[in-house]
């Protein structure tokens, strides 16, 4: 019965070594877990909250489909021709019920399973991987869209193939899992293994530490193909000693920058309703009290980066600063270094 907290896993960046393991894609969506008793139908989060009132478009579909009797654990995802789009699933949840009913018909989601862990009377969580497997397998044997079978094997040498192939996209790596492992809730018993990407990215201001002792965070851009910069995201978590050490590599750079700054006119409403560029001045989606204040820099800094991945051409995370790139011109610094085209089993899985 509901609620009931997911299996984790811990992160890798290389896929684990040993011969009882199966891999499978690691999907960029909302974790999900079905609950399923006749037409009872419960859609359950990662952290306990119900997901059922924003996906009535997999309901029907749960009913038709899945055991009379089950649970089922996998991933809530919106695939779009370009790939799996995190931002399209985040605006499904809305506390208006008529935007929820638009979007299920306009950006519908579909439910990726990857594994059983009750069926009718039997708790099988006790059970191998191996086995939950199987019976997955049989469980989801005629299903159709909007419910899929999430792609398993125990091939090493495919999983790398995954895992080369599927960066970005909306596939997040490749997921490792022990064969013979039961199913533990909250216990990270298995492993993700994600990318890790670089980008060269322009330094386009910095805001303070939120104590006021250095710089908190580095303001990132990058060029389009119109040779608009867009604010992309930060780089932050530095330690105390290079957030006073930032202070004075960035004075320098402070001069004359507010007069000539594409992002200049950040701060009126306009520009954030209609303009052209993602500005950094904009109140946060999350917090709307949080200060957004920050100090333009003249666009001459280059930075490498490490990213784990976009959303809506903006970093899905901070990222970590790598070092500093004196020669890299800020004009090279653009988002076709970061674009990775779908893979042909996006197609496959999807239609």
């Amino acid at each position: 019965m509901p609620p009931l907290r997911p299996m984790l896993a811990k992160a890798t960046d290389s896929l684990p070594e040993g011969a009882d393991l199966l891999f499978e894609p690691k999907w960029d969506g909302f974790r999900c877990l079905i609950f399923r008793d006749g037409d009872e139908v419960e859609l359950g989060s990662r952290n306990d909250r119900p997901l059922t009132r924003y996906f009535p478009e997999l309901i029907d579909p749960i009913r038709s489909q899945l055991p009379p009797r089950c649970v089922l654990d996998g991933e809530v995802v919106v695939a779009t021709p370009a790939g799996l789009d995190f931002d399209l699933l985040g605006q499904r949840i809305h506390p208006a019920e008529s935007r929820v009913k638009r979007l299920s018909v306009e950006t519908p989601a579909s439910f990726v399973a990857f594994d059983l862990l009750a069926l009718d009377d039997t708790d099988l969580r006790g059970a191998p991987f191996s086995d939950r497997r199987r019976l997955l397998e049989v469980a989801l044997g005629a299903a159709t869209a909007p419910i899929h079978l999430c792609p398993s094997t125990t091939d090493r040498a495919v999983a790398a193939d995954w895992f080369e192939r599927f960066e970005g996209a909306g596939f997040d790596g490749v997921m490792a899992k022990p064969a013979a492992g039961t199913y533990q809730s909250d216990k990270r018993v298995q492993w993700k293994v994600k990318h890790k990407r670089t980008a060269d990215l322009v330094v386009a201001g910095y805001r303070l530490h939120k104590d006021g002792d250095g710089v908190g965070s580095l303001l990132l851009g990058v060029y389009d193909d119109d040779s608009t910069l867009h604010h992309i995201g930060v780089a932050s978590a530095f330690t105390a000693a290079f957030r006073r050490e930032l202070v004075d590599v960035l004075r320098p750079y402070e001069r004359g920058a507010a007069e000539q700054h594409p992002w200049r006119g950040w701060a009126e409403a306009s520009m954030h309703e209609g303009g052209a560029a993602r500005m950094p001045g904009a109140p946060s989606r999350w917090n709307a009290k949080r200060d957004q204040s920050w100090v333009p820099l003249r666009i001459e800094l280059v930075v490498e980066v490490v990213y784990e991945g976009l959303t809506a051409g903006r970093l899905r995370h901070p990222a970590r600063f790598v070092r500093w790139r004196p020669d890299k011109a800020p004009g090279d610094c653009r988002y076709d270094q970061m674009h990775h085209p779908a893979p042909a089993e996006l197609t496959e899985i999807f239609g």
